[in-house]
């Protein structure tokens, strides 16, 4: 593998055997800090709470393990809930990023759209018809719950093919339907079933151990290697359908699989904390502000989403601390803001 700067177009040329990967000099500089400010976030947070370790010790137990409590409280305490932040806020950055593009339009997110709450309906069936459920059960209820939802979503906003704009009225009109849905469910469910319920919706990670870790970080790590193929004709249909159909893609099973890979991230987040709501939409454009970039891009959309998730949960630890928030408040209270600036915006361009 070789590589190189090409100072001219300020890109960072890397070239392994016959495939050759074109990154923005600004990119490669915007990820690699939001990346480090992600870390420092999440050296925080492992060191912080009822039993405080300073940034030193908490690397030491990280790498070392010569202090025996330290490394309990790092590795099994709290690990696991950072470790889940970063991963699951790239995997949600990703999922708004992919659904951007192929709408066309900064309000394609998934949790704008539907794919949060149709998840949040299939855990609710495992919850309140399963006595509980369990993990696995509601993680799985919300996986089918999100991609069926998607699939609805793609039925009902289809003619000859999905337009961005159809396909985000549409999603509202789902997300609406599916959140009285909800509230109906709840309402009819037990005291302490709908107590549980109403918990895992608000959006936590409060509680996530090791025996949730592997099996999320392995769904993710195979949904972003199938990403990966999809990623030039991401930015080919940004150029729009005509351009598209002349460059030989072909239109509709590109924008179908694209769909499908960013309500499977979503859904694959949602069944394992729940629907965290707004990362998904801000980390896109965020991260495309940030590089500069004509259109938006992967990475940086990931690693915005990992910073945001975990600054968001380290707030929602501390912040009235010894009271923990669920994490989806804070995301909430913050991406509130951020679409009421971004529907100004929007109607000024407008």
């Amino acid at each position: 593998m070789t590589a190189g700067i090409d100072f001219g177009r300020r890109t960072l040329v890397v070239r392994h055997r016959v495939l050759t990967a074109r990154i923005g000099l600004r990119a490669a500089v915007v990820c690699a800090v939001l990346l480090t400010l992600a870390l420092a976030v999440a050296v925080l947070a492992l060191g912080t709470g009822d039993y405080a370790i300073p940034p030193d010790r908490v690397v030491r137990a990280l790498f070392v393990g010569d202090q025996r409590f330290d490394r309990l409280v790092v590795w099994e305490w709290r690990f696991p809930r950072v470790v889940l932040a970063l991963a699951l806020g790239a995997a949600l950055g990703v999922s708004g990023a992919i659904l951007q593009s192929v709408t066309r339009n900064p309000l394609g997110s998934p949790d704008i759209v539907g794919f949060n709450t149709g998840a949040y309906t299939g855990a609710l069936i495992v919850i309140l018809t399963l006595g509980g459920g369990g993990h696995f059960p509601t993680a799985a209820g919300a996986l089918v719950g999100g991609l069926a939802t998607a699939l609805a979503i793609q039925l009902l906003a289809f003619r000859h093919q999905v337009s961005g704009y159809r396909l985000i009225i549409v999603g509202i009109g789902v997300s609406a339907m599916l959140a009285s849905v909800n509230t109906w469910l709840v309402l009819r469910a037990d005291l302490h079933a709908a107590m549980s319920a109403a918990a895992w919706g608000a959006g936590s990670l409060n509680g996530l151990s090791w025996p949730q870790v592997a099996p999320a970080l392995v769904v993710l790590a195979i949904l972003g290697i199938l990403v990966i193929p999809f990623a030039l004709e991401l930015h080919i249909l940004e150029l729009g359908d005509d351009l598209a159909h002349a460059f030989g893609l072909r239109v509709g099973r590109s924008r179908t699989v694209l769909i499908v890979l960013s309500v499977a991230l979503t859904a694959a987040a949602t069944a394992v904390a729940g629907p965290i709501a707004f990362i998904a939409l801000a980390a896109p454009q965020l991260g495309r502000r940030l590089a500069r970039s004509p259109s938006i891009a992967l990475v940086p959309a990931a690693a915005m989403g990992a910073l945001l998730l975990v600054s968001c949960d380290w707030i929602a630890q501390r912040a009235f601390a010894p009271t923990t928030l669920p994490v989806g408040v804070v995301t909430v209270s913050i991406g509130g803001l951020y679409l009421a600036y971004l529907l100004v915006v929007e109607a000024r361009r407008s």
